[in-house]
């Protein structure tokens, strides 16, 4: 049987599913009920030098709903911690010596002064805490005052605080990147030359949620007003995977380990995390909208796709689908597609012509012998992979590819079989001479 436990740059615990940095994180009240519900550990809210912040008394969180009402993407405005930091480091020490088995890491956001870290790191380690998450992504509130995305925005400050870290403390430091940025490989770069043993990504991206149109207004807003705030969610999932690729398959980055976060909502959200190398996922939005027993599907959910797969740990699949992710112009385009109708199983309702027809290339015929009937036309289709994507049955519409030999009969061209990317392509006017392989390919 599948074996769910975890040892994260040498943090143990039972199951790769953490409670991220969050409201759900805030209390020993809500760290003991996730534990109880069987997380497998937690990262305590973002914790500050005394006086703590002021949140507002107002709406602090916003949802952005699909047409069925499932929340699809979350907003909020929350700032980090704003109880005393004795309390919480206090209640940090009850709770790990409570549930010793569970990972216990601790976010920090303070001041890039040297000073301030080198006093507030040990007060966390001596709470038996199992490490230090610094908080280098925080795109509201905290980054006005010089702290958060205004540090992981500049991969010079975030190398001199990882550095003071490492000195000043004997826990693993994992770096929590901002996904607000042109290229996340820098920052990552930046907190290995600093000694990190690990980052964790990605942040909350920095949003509007909407215009009260009533009352013309930003939305939500207290007291008229309104600010910027965090975007999470299910809706922000395909951009964590890729900055989570990016830093795996970088030459500079790769092998450091990774915590994924961004819209882990099922099981199969976390194994794709894990296939692109992540070493562990941590949850947020999902615990908020569903309750904290939601982890006990993730942990069935992923463990039965483990037998299913033949995988003993997750070690035996993390980081396999990194190789697949590559550049655009190293995509083989001789590899030719097109997509095909099955009958048996179409309802008719005409989705795929009428995208097809209006938005892409006219490929898809709706009539046959005078009645209604879609077909694709293959002497028009480009494998584009629109109509697949808009079908509302699964697997009604699949793509075909052509073999070698086979006749593309949009071009009239015979499929050759051989890898031919962009950068040789007599298209590409600075195409290389080169010949071979996969990795530098002969012109089609």
């Amino acid at each position: 049987m599948a074996d769910l436990r975890s040892n994260f740059v040498g943090i143990s615990s039972p199951n790769p599913f953490w409670l991220a940095s969050a409201p759900p994180t805030d209390k020993e009240v809500n760290v003991v009920r996730a534990f109880e519900a069987g997380w497998g550990g937690v990262v305590w809210k973002t914790l500050g030098e005394d006086p703590p912040v002021v949140n507002v008394n107002g709406p602090r969180y916003a949802t952005l709903m699909s047409q069925d009402r499932r929340v699809i993407g979350f907003n909020n405005i929350e700032l980090i911690s704003d109880r005393p930091l004795r309390v919480n480091l206090e209640e940090i020490r009850r709770v790990k010596r409570a549930w010793p088995d569970r990972a216990m890491v601790v976010s920090l956001m303070v001041p890039v002064v040297e000073e301030s870290w080198k006093r507030i790191l040990p007060m966390v380690e001596d709470t038996g805490a199992d490490g230090v998450e610094l908080n280098f992504g925080c795109p509201h509130g905290m980054s006005e005052r010089g702290m958060g995305a205004a540090v992981g925005q500049v991969p010079e400050y975030i190398q001199r605080v990882t550095a003071w870290c490492k000195h000043y403390s004997k826990l693993p430091v994992i770096v929590k990147l901002t996904p607000n940025i042109t290229d996340v490989r820098h920052p990552a770069r930046a907190a290995k030359a600093g000694g990190a043993d690990a980052v964790s990504l990605i942040n909350t991206i920095n949003s509007v949620m909407g215009v009260d149109l009533e009352r013309m207004a930003m939305s939500p807003h207290t007291g008229g007003w309104g600010s910027h705030g965090g975007y999470c969610g299910p809706a922000v999932k395909p951009i964590a995977l890729n900055m989570v690729a990016e830093i795996a398959r970088d030459p500079l980055t790769a092998g450091l380990p990774i915590s994924g976060i961004g819209g882990v909502t099922t099981w199969r959200d976390a194994a794709e995390f894990i296939a692109l190398g992540t070493g562990n996922v941590q949850v947020c939005t999902a615990a908020m909208v569903y309750g904290f027993k939601i982890v006990q599907d993730l942990c069935d959910g992923l463990a039965n796709f483990m037998d299913e797969q033949g995988y003993r740990s997750i070690e035996d699949f993390r980081g396999r689908a990194v190789p697949t992710v590559k550049d655009w112009q190293q995509l083989d385009l001789n590899h030719i597609e097109k997509a095909v109708i099955h009958q048996d199983s179409c309802i008719q309702c005409g989705r795929c012509h009428v995208v097809c027809e209006d938005t892409s290339h006219q490929a898809i015929s709706a009539t046959r012998d005078g009645r209604r009937f879609f077909e694709v036309k293959e002497e028009e289709c480009v494998g584009c992979n629109l109509c697949v994507s808009i079908c509302p049955v699964p697997d009604t519409i699949t793509m075909r590819v052509l073999q070698p030999g086979e006749t593309d009969l949009r071009t009239g061209r015979a499929v050759s079989g051989d890898y031919a990317n962009w950068t040789t392509h007599p298209n590409n006017p600075m195409r290389s001479c080169s010949t071979g392989s996969p990795g530098v390919a002969t012109p089609a």
